[in-house]
């Protein structure tokens, strides 16, 4: 192999995984390409969570080898991990690598564990740059939940943590290499730290962050969060955020449901929906203005015309900047596929079209109320000018902005929004 191209499917820690091998590939003499046409081979990182994400794996496989069928392609991630036979059928296919050898990837295209080694707790992904302007450092793997509706558990198996100093280890690199935005990702943050000594939770981690960098970073760059559930939104959840000088007032909660019977047949019975709008109202104390986005599922078996008011109802009452909808997909091998009383498909898709028109509402009102503010710290995303609000709302810049690069942090004046982006313009030194 000289010359290596990637696609990544799914969610942000296979984007943090897919960097992380091409470093390590990079390293090894092999050149990335940013183009299948010119590559001997090529890594696809695959997502299994939706019907949708594993129907869109076929198509890009399909079409990398009719543009380039003379590559070898190497398909892993949580695909890989549930339909190894069906993905090493597909044309052009040499290799599949399932989301549990993933690591192997690390030694080469043709890397395997070594005979009679175990696998590491957390496996040794890590990462010194990031071809994005904004970098993902990633915390935790794995979830150990198994909510009814969820493959994941299937293809990555139960949480691991990584220890805190490796994290703050990598914050350190990435800042230092020029970043300004970092997302700690995970795939349940709410299970961080309950294997590693002394069972530290996520808040723990962000406080920790806090004390090594906030003293001489704080204004000059930010953390986002990924994600969060509401049952890890409590006391010491509100404190840290408040205290904190580096995380970006906005949070995406794993929602799914406004309705307490519906959670329970989720598996997800452990938070009620009223707990997410009471931590909201005690946050906004110190975050008046915030971003929050929540992610969402219309028609999970059994779901009532009441039940999904429910939901609704809770979207009106929650200060919802944006959201992630989907209607309800089964997934072989989850117990929700077995449930009675399917909701039909059309309704499905009737009811997550309700709850995105009640979304998009929430999120043009919330850009146009962002007109109001003095300014907005924009993170450029491009040379183009387009970047991201501390709110994590989309801008661009009227003209690119002067005399700064991507990954750079800017203030700018909000003047308009145009086809859901805020339109920008760049503050004077003298005024910023």
């Amino acid at each position: 192999m000289n010359t290596f191209y990637t696609a990544t499917l799914g969610c942000k820690i296979n984007q943090y995984e897919t960097r992380s091998i091409a470093e390590a590939w990079a390293g090894r003499d092999a050149r990335e390409v940013d183009s299948p046409c010119r590559a001997d081979l090529i890594l696809v990182n695959s997502c299994a969570v939706t019907a949708n994400a594993v129907a869109d794996l076929r198509q890009i496989v399909r079409k990398l080898n009719r543009e380039n069928p003379d590559a070898a392609i190497v398909v892993t991630g949580c695909a890989a991990q549930v339909m190894p036979e069906e993905l090493a059928a597909l044309p052009g296919v040499v290799r599949v690598v399932a989301q549990e050898d993933k690591a192997q990837l690390l030694a080469g295209p043709g890397g395997t564990a070594e005979p009679g080694g175990e696998r590491p707790r957390f496996a040794p992904f890590s990462i010194a740059g990031y071809d994005r302007a904004r970098a993902v450092v990633k915390v935790q793997d794995g979830c150990s939940h198994f909510c009814t509706y969820c493959i994941v558990p299937l293809t990555r198996g139960r949480s691991v943590s990584r220890p805190m100093d490796e994290v703050e280890a990598e914050v350190a690199r990435l800042l230092d290499a020029g970043f300004r935005e970092l997302i700690l990702s995970g795939i349940n943050l709410r299970h961080f730290g309950r294997d590693l000594p002394g069972t530290p939770d996520f808040w723990d981690l962000v406080a920790r962050l806090e004390s090594a960098f906030g003293l001489d970073w704080a204004g000059r760059a930010r953390w986002r969060i990924s994600s969060v559930e509401p049952g890890q939104l409590g006391v010491k959840a509100l404190e840290v955020l408040s205290a904190s000088r580096m995380v970006c007032p906005q949070l995406h909660l794993s929602l799914q449901s406004g309705d307490p019977d519906v959670l329970k047949a989720m598996g997800r019975g452990h938070y009620s929906p009223q707990s997410a709008v009471d931590f909201m109202h005690r946050l906004a104390r110190a975050w008046p203005v915030m971003g929050l986005g929540a992610d969402l599922i219309a028609g999970f078996p059994g779901e009532t015309e009441e039940q999904f008011g429910h939901t609704l109802e809770l979207c009106r009452e929650l200060p919802l900047t944006y959201g992630h909808v989907f209607p309800y997909s089964e997934r072989p091998g989850t117990r929700a596929a077995n449930l009675p009383d399917p909701v039909d498909v059309p309704v499905r898709k009737e009811r997550a079209a309700r709850l995105r028109k009640l979304v998009n509402a929430r999120k043009r009102a919330f850009q146009k109320s962002l007109l109001d503010r003095p300014h907005l710290d924009v993170l450029i995303q491009d040379a183009q000018g387009r970047g991201v609000s501390e709110f994590y709302a989309a801008c661009r810049f009227e003209a690119p902005p002067r005399g700064v690069a991507p990954r750079s942090l800017v203030r700018a004046r909000p003047v308009r929004v145009d086809k859901n982006v805020i339109v920008v313009e760049q503050v004077a030194e003298e005024d910023a």
